[in-house]
C-alpha cells in the first residue's frame, strides 16, 4: 500500500509518498481502506522529531481516519463506512485500528468530511470532562477557528448547554465563529483580550478555559478565570514553561488540568471514544455538530499540507485523500 513517511526529522519535504507493506488486522481490529486522513498540529511535530509515536503504531503520521472496512469484527460487516482514532499511521492508503476506537459514519455525513471528526471529538470530549463542564457554565476556547476548537465551540453549546466565549485571529474569522453558533466571538489579536472577556462576562470570568497556547497564554487564561475555574491545557503552541502563582491558584480556588490523548492505554482511549460515541456522535448524526473543513489534498500534497497548516491561515480541518 502507499504511505507518507518520513525520510529523517526535518521540514515538510522530508514526507514522501512510498510503498510499504499492507497492515494486517486482529481479530478485534477493523482493515478500512482509507478515504480520507485528518491532519493535526501533532503531526508537524512528528515530522520534526519532536512527537514519536508511541510503541506500535505505524512510523508515518496520522491520527484520525475515516474510509471504507474491508474487514472487521462481528457488527462491521465489509463495505459499512468508520471513522477512527488512531495512535499513528493515518496518512496511508490503508489502516489497521481497535474496532473500540472507531464510530460508524452517519447517513447525511460523506466519508471524507467524517475524517475531521475523531480526533477533536476525543480531545473535546475528554477534556470538557476532565473540567466538569456544566449547563449554563461560560467556556473560553482559545483557537476557536482551529481544528479542535471549530469542533470545541460546537460540542460546548450543543452537548453541555454552556456559553461559549471563542477566539480568532481577525475579523474574518471572528465572524466565522459567530456562523458556528459562538456567542462571543473575539479577537485574539486585541491588546485587550482579558478585558474583553471579563466584560463579556460582567466581571466574573469564565468557569473553564480550553487553551492551545501553554505558556504563553498562562497568564491571561488565570485571568480570565472565575472563582474555582479550571484552565484545561491541551497544546504549547507559546511555549511549554512558565511560572505560576500558586497564591492565585490558593485564593481563587482555580485549577490548572494537563492532558494528552495520544499516548493514553488502550483501554482508556476505548473509553473516550465510548463517551464520544455515545454523547456525541448522535448530535453529529443529526446535523448539530459538524466538521469544519478547510481543504482536502492528495496524499502527495502532504507537504504543502503541513506548510498551510503552520502558516496560520486554516480555519478548521485539513485532510489528505489516497
Amino acid at each position: 500500500m502507499r504511505a507518507v513517511v518520513i525520510s529523517e526529522p526535518g521540514d515538510p519535504d522530508v514526507m514522501v509518498v512510498a510503498e510499504v507493506d499492507d497492515p494486517v488486522p486482529g481479530p478485534a481490529d477493523l482493515l478500512i481502506q482509507v478515504v480520507a486522513a485528518g491532519v493535526n498540529r501533532a503531526d508537524l511535530l512528528q515530522r520534526s522529531g519532536n512527537y514519536p509515536p508511541p510503541p506500535g503504531a505505524p512510523d508515518w503520521p496520522g491520527m484520525e481516519v475515516a474510509g471504507d472496512v474491508l474487514a472487521g469484527p462481528p457488527g462491521w460487516p465489509v463495505g459499512s463506512r468508520a471513522a477512527a482514532l488512531l495512535a499513528g499511521g493515518g496518512y496511508a492508503s490503508r489502516v489497521v485500528v481497535p474496532a473500540s476506537l472507531a464510530l460508524v459514519v452517519p447517513d447525511g455525513l460523506t466519508t471524507s468530511d467524517a475524517a475531521a471528526l475523531p480526533e477533536a471529538l476525543a480531545t473535546v470530549w475528554s477534556n470538557f470532562e476532565a473540567a466538569r463542564l456544566t449547563s449554563g457554565q461560560t467556556v473560553l476556547v482559545r483557537g476557536g477557528s482551529g481544528g479542535v476548537g471549530s469542533v470545541a465551540v460546537q460540542v460546548a453549546r450543543e452537548a453541555y448547554g454552556a456559553r461559549v466565549v471563542a477566539t480568532a485571529g481577525g475579523p474574518d474569522r471572528v465572524a466565522r465563529l459567530a456562523q458556528l453558533g459562538v456567542d462571543v466571538p473575539l479577537d485574539h489579536r486585541s491588546e485587550d483580550l482579558v478585558d474583553q472577556v471579563l466584560a463579556a462576562t460582567d466581571g466574573r470570568g469564565v468557569d473553564v478555559v480550553l487553551d492551545v497556547l501553554g505558556a504563553g497564554g498562562l497568564a491571561d487564561n488565570l485571568a480570565m478565570l472565575a472563582d474555582g475555574g479550571r484552565l484545561v491545557v491541551i497544546g504549547m503552541q507559546r511555549g511549554r514553561r512558565a511560572e505560576i502563582d500558586l497564591g492565585l491558584l490558593l485564593t481563587r480556588r482555580l485549577s490548572v488540568i494537563g492532558t494528552t490523548l495520544r499516548s493514553r492505554p488502550l483501554p482508556d482511549k476505548a473509553a473516550i471514544m465510548a463517551g464520544v460515541r455515545a454523547h456525541l456522535w448522535p448530535l453529529v448524526a443529526d446535523g448539530r455538530i459538524r466538521p469544519v473543513v478547510h481543504a482536502s489534498l492528495p496524499l502527495e500534497q502532504a507537504p504543502a499540507a503541513h506548510r498551510l497548516l503552520d502558516s496560520g491561515e486554516v480555519f478548521g480541518k485539513l485532510l489528505l485523500e489516497p
